[in-house]
């Protein structure tokens, strides 16, 4: 199927990119395009035009700044996967982008692109939140900043208001923490079934903190607070890990359940992904 009728432009700079956006509330934005086209293909989204933002190279980076990563809303999969900087600190971030689909779409995809539409099977989701990120973004109000907590409201739905774009997502420092993306991947697409992100700060043996977030479970990703207090202050070893893990799904409500994976069998992927990722952070 082909798409229906619309009007193109190009923006050179994000101030262009919001003002197109604010004069259409129709217009959609065009990153990696890897969700939209093919939506539009079915006739699922029909915005009156499409602001290409792939040519504003101001949000292609990865850097540091005042002790936390930032990583520019443009930056793509493969950029993720191979940098030295997130791969040094921050492990979930690199091992969800290097887990996204094929390389063909790693190269062409976007991390912005893909937090904007909040796919709920999407991986960088339970990364943003286990890794506690910030979600930069530029509107005609000016710009504002988003915990990943909040950022995700629903299926294919976030906090993001009209005319926002994503410009950044800022990672503050792991300290000595350890963290890791676990994930049982649907196979065709690579989309997650169920993905888990852990971040482990750890003395000795012992649990000093945790965070631990999950994709595909849910209609957004969410945070796993009763594994992370069932870790915390306790000692890692490995009954205490499969204990924490065994509750992962303990007051989950409206578990998805698709062609790909009955209810029943997420809950019991997500204590299985749970405790590899956990194994593997504290190793």
């Amino acid at each position: 199927m082909l798409p229906g009728e619309f009007e193109y432009r190009r923006a050179t700079s994000v101030e262009e990119a919001v003002s197109l956006l604010a004069e259409n509330e129709e217009a959609k934005l065009l990153a990696g395009g890897h969700s939209l086209l093919p939506m539009m293909k079915l006739h699922f989204a029909a915005p009156s035009m499409l602001v290409d933002i792939g040519g504003i190279q101001e949000l292609v980076f990865t850097k540091q700044d005042g002790g936390s990563l930032v990583v520019g809303s443009m930056t793509t999969h493969a950029h993720i996967a191979s940098s030295d900087t997130v791969g040094a600190e921050y492990g979930a971030l690199a091992e969800a982008a290097a887990s996204i689909g094929d390389v063909q779409v790693r190269n062409r995809g976007t991390i912005g692109g893909s937090l904007a539409h909040a796919d709920p099977a999407a991986d960088y989701g339970a990364a943003t939140l286990a890794l506690d990120a910030q979600i930069e973004l530029m509107g005609p109000n000016g710009q504002r900043s988003v915990d990943a907590t909040n950022f995700f409201s629903g299926f294919l739905s976030t906090s993001m208001e009209p005319a926002e774009l994503i410009t950044a997502i800022r990672f503050p420092s792991t300290g000595n923490s350890v963290s890791v993306y676990e994930k049982f991947a649907q196979p065709a697409s690579g989309f997650a079934i169920v993905g888990v992100a852990a971040k482990i700060t750890k003395q000795d043996n012992w649990c000093v903190a945790a965070r631990i977030a999950a994709t595909g479970i849910a209609d957004r990703p969410v945070r796993l607070p009763i594994v992370e207090e069932a870790l915390t202050g306790g000692e890692l070893d490995n009954p205490a890990i499969v204990a924490a893990a065994d509750q992962a799904d303990a007051n989950l409500e409206n578990v998805r359940a698709d062609m790909y994976a009955a209810e029943d069998y997420r809950r019991h992927l997500l204590r299985v992904m749970v405790r590899r990722a956990v194994v593997r952070a504290v190793s």
